[in-house]
């Protein structure tokens, strides 16, 4: 009868593990999302609490800080994975915005998103470059001014979520 193999004994040598650095993940948050993270982690810790303390944690604090990616390359596959996922443009539009904080430009933003298409379908790549540019469009607006929400855009909720009434997250499957 074989042995049972070790989770250890699975991962290969040179693989760094994650550390957990909470004012790292703190730090870079506050890099990536600016002001608007606290007000956001303090919303959700009322209602969820200690959940975005784990989550900058683990995530912020923990797989950011491995080795092997630079944050632009981690950005572009946060950009991927949110807009082959969908139904999260929230999310998405909070990593459009981390992307322009760190320097990537608007045309590589909309390049990531084109270059999706064959991958994940085209109205997953259309709704992720809604999100991009009415994100865009935020980022030219002044602060005290509301920007103008495109007519086919999703409507925020009282939670702050786009379209989370009526996403049911089909939307591009084949």
């Amino acid at each position: 009868m074989p042995t049972a193999t070790t989770p250890a004994e699975l991962a290969p040598a040179d693989l760094t593990p994650a550390p957990l650095d909470r004012e790292a993940g703190y730090a870079l948050l506050a890099q990536l999302a600016g002001p608007v993270a606290a007000a956001t982690l303090g919303g959700l810790d009322g209602v969820a609490p200690g959940f975005p303390d784990w989550i900058v944690t683990s995530l912020f604090g923990g797989t950011y800080q491995r080795p092997g990616l630079a944050l632009r390359d981690r950005q572009i596959a946060n950009l991927a994975a949110l807009t082959a996922l969908g139904g999260v443009e929230p999310q998405l539009a909070d990593h459009v915005r981390n992307s322009l904080r760190i320097g990537m430009t608007r045309e590589e933003i909309t390049e990531v998103l084109v270059h999706l298409a064959p991958y994940v379908g085209v109205p997953k790549t259309l709704a992720g470059l809604r999100v991009a540019t009415a994100t865009f469009a935020a980022a030219d607006t002044p602060a005290d001014t509301p920007a103008d929400t495109p007519a086919d855009a999703p409507a925020a909720d009282a939670e702050g979520t786009a379209g989370a009434a009526d996403t049911d997250g089909s939307e591009g499957r084949r």
